[in-house]
């Protein structure tokens, strides 16, 4: 009876990942310098350098922070429920904020600005709507998409040269059909989810 009892492999302690931890608060930094670069942008008034240039290094910090989070927490097992619920939050809060900004200080028309949060709000509800049946994970369009949307506020939010700033709506065009296209292709991922379970 010892011997069989000594042999016998004892059950594995569930690991518990606690909530403050290196990934967590990068995103909670990244939730606590929305309204910091959204005072940034109403002091620049869209017209001061300076101030836009804080701005917009500010967003991109902010824009960093995401990639960074996200990195730690799969390198180092450190994915909490609040992680999974806090960072699209912020990546949303964050670009939700620069897009509205840009368009009530007339840098971007506002339909571009309810075209993407239309898609990204659409998406985040289909996410919660197939979220008991499986997780539609990112694809390399969402990410592309992402990035596009990144460098297009980026070149919006800095001081630039006219002549540069003209490459910046052709560079918002692609990041909105990127976000459509892969709206879609995130519609047809939650049905199939939906209809197989």
């Amino acid at each position: 009876m010892t011997e069989a009892t000594e042999s016998t492999p004892l059950p594995v302690a569930a690991r518990v990942v606690p909530v403050v931890n290196a990934a967590n608060a990068l995103t909670a930094l990244r939730l606590l310098l929305v309204p910091v670069f959204a005072a940034c942008v109403a002091v620049s008034g869209m017209t001061h350098a300076g101030w836009r240039s804080v701005a917009c290094v500010i967003f991109v910090v902010a824009s960093a922070t995401d990639l960074v989070d996200g990195w730690i927490a799969r390198r180092f097992s450190l994915v909490t429920a609040f992680g999974k619920v806090a960072d699209p939050l912020a990546d949303k809060a964050l670009t939700g904020a620069a897009l509205l900004l840009l368009s009530w200080y007339g840098q971007l028309p506002w339909w571009v600005t309810v075209v993407i949060l239309a898609r990204e709000l659409g998406i985040t509800v289909l996410r919660f709507w197939v979220i008991r049946r499986g997780v539609i994970a990112a694809s390399r369009g969402g990410k592309i998409k992402t990035a596009l949307q990144i460098l297009a506020i980026t070149w919006y939010l800095w001081p630039m040269p006219a002549e540069l700033a003209m490459i910046g709506p052709w560079i918002m065009a692609a990041a909105v059909a990127v976000t459509v296209v892969t709206g879609f292709d995130y519609i047809v991922q939650a049905l199939r989810l939906r209809r197989t379970g």
